[in-house]
């Protein structure tokens, strides 16, 4: 059988972990013909693919990115997008494709699913916001990123007596705000579940500052918004194919105000796609290499429209239809624990 793989959406570190498990045990184990297709589903709708072999992942698992490309093609923003994927599914001989991505891009692989399109999901995103799974791999690599981020921000801080706003990734879900922000010590962290009292941030830092402490790290994710505001921050009105506006502009906005109601010295830093890039941690190769393998495994059952997930320590399966029903939001028992260390 002909299997096809394809990466989409953002990048994160972890890609090239799954790429690697579903070839290698593809082709040894059960003597598949792999391919990939280029570019995620804009691979699909241009016949974009190549042939994959041992030697294609050899020496991959450490590298950021994914070997295959990626993009935030929408074939339902093409016309007749979705019929012409599922005959290039077919024109390709493909028996199964694994998709590996987000809320997005699984979306898209549920709907081909109901046209009766043999596919396999695998979740990634850095923002850790896929249902039915307890994790995603690219999220642990983002969080320490961040966590290493805050560590450096801290000794400036202390060093210049100032408040230091860290703008990090998380439209809908704080996710990477709330894990790094407790992993590198943040004074006050934002996320888009809970809307913020401006007064309260500022009345926090102020009450560090009046028990000797001269310094204050401020995490805010990009979709994090003022109780007296109507929208997100963005740096761009424009809609991807997805309908998403560029986020951004929450961190200097906080920063301002921070200094205007406090008169502390504040400054901000947003880390954008460097939490994306680079070699994914130790938790990421494991559990991207676990997804590929459950994901190559599930081809062979022949057990279609289902997505990997880990729930507890286990590989399960799940329907891609219950995966992306709704996005996971930060639990509030996570967040209250990183309440505890405000002000």
């Amino acid at each position: 059988m002909k299997v096809g793989i394809l990466t989409g959406g953002g990048d994160c570190p972890g890609l090239n972990s799954v790429i690697r498990a579903v070839v290698r045990k593809g082709i040894e184990h059960y003597k598949y013909e792999m391919i990939g297709i280029r570019n995620g589903w804009k691979g699909l709708l241009e016949m974009n693919y190549g042939p994959l072999d041992l030697r294609s992942v050899s020496g991959i698992l450490p590298r950021g990115g994914t070997i295959l490309g990626t993009s935030r093609t929408n074939p339902a923003k093409i016309d007749k997008g979705f019929e012409k994927a599922k005959d290039n599914f077919i024109k390709m001989g493909l028996g199964a494709l694994i998709a590996i991505g987000g809320e997005d891009t699984l979306g898209v692989a549920n709907k081909l699913t109901s046209m009766n399109v043999n596919i396999i999901g695998v979740p990634k995103t850095i923002d850790n916001d896929l249902s039915a799974t307890d994790f995603t791999f690219g999220f642990d690599t983002a969080v320490n990123i961040v966590m290493e981020a805050l560590d450096r921000l801290h000794t400036t801080a202390e060093s210049h007596d100032r408040v230091m706003v860290c703008e990090v990734m998380g439209r809908h879900a704080g996710w990477i705000a709330t894990y790094g922000g407790i992993a590198g010590g943040g004074d006050v962290i934002l996320i888009p579940e809970e809307k913020f009292d401006i007064e309260e941030v500022c009345e926090n830092i102020k009450k560090r500052h009046a028990r000797g402490k001269n310094f204050s790290i401020v995490v805010a994710a990009e979709g994090a918004q003022p109780k007296d505001a109507g929208d997100f921050f963005t740096a761009s009105k424009e809609l991807d194919s997805f309908g998403h506006v560029k986020l951004g502009g929450i961190g200097e906005a906080l920063a301002k105000e921070i200094e205007k109601r406090t008169g502390f010295e504040t400054r901000a830093t947003v880390l954008g796609h460097i939490q994306r890039g680079g070699s994914p941690t130790a938790f990421d190769r494991v559990l991207g290499t676990r997804f590929g393998i459950a994901a190559i495994d599930q081809v062979k059952k022949g057990d279609f429209g289902k997505m990997v997930a880990l729930q507890g320590n286990k590989i399960v399966v799940v329907p891609l239809e219950q995966a992306v029903a709704k996005l996971k939001t930060v639990d509030k028992d996570i967040y209250d624990i990183a309440k505890v260390f405000f002000g």
